[in-house]
């Protein structure tokens, strides 16, 4: 298993190491102890999610806030995203700076968002299937969330915003300036 820190300190992917024969293949998505003596973060996760969706949704940019923000997992299981995540922790030398990846069913990478960042994807193939572990649990009255097509934080999601499928919900989201007062 590779481990790499992002530019964003505390945002790593992790590469599998995959074993592979006539039968197919095996991998382990995560261990504990290579997570911990490379990166020095202990975690334990506590809720396992899964969404599926069709080519064109966009999910995100969210996040929980105070203390029961999360730190999350993701990978892809069948598919590929664009997957982004923001840095919101105002102390950080990152604060407002994002780093994005793509994620599909055939690396098996997966992206380590640690707490204190927005996260979202954009799906770019249909019947894409995503998961996501995360350190503490949902909680609604603690949901929060950046608008997806925000011009401080201008990601480019590699796909034009008439094609894409927006939640309402998502739609109304603030902008990071107005979320941060900056």
């Amino acid at each position: 298993m590779e481990i790499a820190e992002t530019y964003l300190k505390g945002c790593f992917v992790i590469t599998p190491k995959m074993h592979k024969d006539e039968r197919g293949y095996f991998l382990e998505t995560f261990n504990e102890k290579i997570f911990f003596k490379t990166t020095g973060i202990k975690n334990k996760f506590v809720q396992d999610n899964l969404s599926k969706s069709s080519k064109g949704v966009l999910r995100g940019l969210h996040f929980q806030k105070g203390n029961t923000a999360q730190a999350k997992l993701v990978q892809v299981i069948s598919g590929k995203v664009l997957d982004v995540c923001v840095d919101l922790r105002k102390d950080s030398p990152t604060f407002g700076k994002h780093f994005s990846i793509l994620l599909d069913c055939v690396k098996k990478q997966q992206l380590y968002v640690p707490r204190g960042f927005a996260h979202g994807f954009i799906v770019l193939e249909n019947n894409t299937v995503f998961s996501y572990k995360c350190d503490n649990y949902y909680d609604k009255s603690s949901e929060s969330g950046i608008i997806f097509n925000d011009k401080f934080l201008n990601i480019d999601w590699g796909f034009s915003e008439d094609k894409m499928i927006v939640s309402e919900k998502d739609k109304n989201l603030l902008t990071f300036k107005s979320l941060f007062k900056c």
